[in-house]
This record gives structure tokens, sequence and C-alpha cells, in this order.
């Protein structure tokens, strides 16, 4: 299918937008994607596992029929962000299918918990790549068709690790803040061709992503992922002569800010 952007949605609509969303499958990558759906956003969730993909697409799909979303679409696609051909590939595939790409959100992230003595190469080259050289190599592939078609919107989770440091983080507070320095780059680059780069900043949340690691973390002290999935479509919703390059959403009792 040839690229278009006919009948493009207004501003503040949302609906009818095709998105891309990596780590897709669980925690807030599920949640980003089930809050766009809810918007009539056509979504694609991305995750190395295919089944947490899945899931979060049947989810979606379930909310639909069951009249809970107006118009909730969702496909679930396997993609290893680190992986520079399989990322082209399938950002051909989703512009040659829908004619378009209009939002790319780069959520996928891991993190190693380990003094530096401790953390091994292979475990620092895994988070720098899954964490900052993925959502440089999406953006890098997503850029290309968005630059044919006059324009479209990055968005790239960061973490308050990329603001302030704790111990027995380097890789994740390394990733992030380079995550960070990125984002803020191609706004400067892309707002030329009608490109929008928005970094969200988050707090801790409620996810998988901290509670499978942290099992006896006071859950208090973290906030709904939703609430930062709204953050995301707050920027995606600005007027087009409007950009949001960052924007920080923490819990109340965030004990890693002041």
């Amino acid at each position: 299918m040839a690229q278009t952007r006919s009948n493009p949605p207004s501003w503040h609509d949302l609906h009818g937008r095709i998105a891309l969303v990596t780590g897709g499958g669980s925690g807030l990558g599920a949640q980003i994607c089930m809050s766009l759906a809810r918007e009539g956003v056509h979504v694609i969730a991305a995750d190395l596992k295919l089944e947490g993909a899945e899931r979060t697409a049947a989810a979606i799909a379930e909310r639909s029929a069951g009249g809970k979303d107006e118009a909730g679409r969702c496909e679930a696609i396997a993609l290893d962000v680190t992986d520079s051909n399989a990322v082209a590939e399938a950002i051909g595939r989703i512009v040659q299918k829908h004619g378009r790409l209009d939002v790319v959100v780069n959520n996928a992230a891991v993190d190693v918990t380990e003094p530096i003595d401790v953390l091994t190469v292979a475990e620092w080259q895994r988070v720098l790549q899954t964490n900052l050289t993925g959502p440089f190599v999406v953006s890098r592939h997503a850029v290309m068709h968005m630059k044919t078609a006059g324009g479209g919107h990055i968005v790239n989770i960061a973490s308050t690790a990329s603001k302030r440091a704790w111990p027995n983080a380097a890789a994740y507070h390394a990733s992030k803040w380079g995550l960070l320095g990125l984002s803020h780059s191609l706004h400067a680059e892309l707002r030329p061709f009608g490109i929008k780069v928005s970094a969200v900043v988050a707090g801790g949340m409620r996810t998988p992503f901290l509670l499978d690691r942290f099992p006896g973390i006071d859950t208090s002290t973290l906030q709904d992922p939703a609430n930062v999935a709204e953050s995301v479509l707050f920027v995606l919703r600005q007027p087009p002569e409007t950009v949001i390059p960052e924007v920080m959403v923490l819990p109340m009792r965030e004990t890693s800010w002041p």
C-alpha cells in the first residue's frame, strides 16, 4: 500500500491513528496500548515475547467486544528492538498494511540491579542495547517513513533514573540518561520535518518491572501505570503548532524525588 496521510485525524482526536508501542506485552506498555485503543487508535503491541503482546491484544479485543471501549483495535507482533533488520521489516510491514505510522512509543526496557563490581559486561550491554540503542533503532526506521509522510510523533518513556541516581543501577541510569538526551536531540532535529518528539519521565509504578524484582517494596509509594499512560495521551493531543519535549509524572509519595 502506498504511504499516505489522506483523511488524517484532527489534532485533538486520536481516533484512527496508527501507533507502535514497544514493550507492549506487560506493565506500562500494555497500559499504554489499552489507553490508546480506548481512544480509537489502531495499536501494534510489540514485545520480545509474542505471548505477552497477544495477551494485550486479547484484552483490548475483549473490552471492545464488551462495549467498554468505542473502538479498540490491536495487533500483536514479536519484536527485538535491538535487531535493526527486524525493526526495519516490522515497520515496513506496518506502513505497507496501514499506509502510515503516526505514533511510536519507545517503552521496552530492562534492568539489572547489581553493584558495579558484580555487573558483567554482558549485562551492561543488554541494558544499554534494549533501553538506549533500541529506541534509536526504532526511531531511525520510523523517521524514514514519517519524513515521507510529512509528520509523526515519537514518545520515549524515560524515568526518574534519567534525573537522579541511586546505588547498584549503573547500567539503568546510563541508559535512561542517554535516552533523555537522545529524545531532546531528536526533538531539535526533527521539528523541521513536522515530527514531534516527547520524553515522558515516569516515577515508580505498580508494574511487574518493579514488583517482580522488589517484592517487599512499599506499593503506596508507587503510582498506577494508567496515570502515566494518560500523560502519553496528553502529549499526543497537543495542537500541530505545539510540542511537549519533556513531562515528568511522579507518584505523590515518590521516594526517589524530593
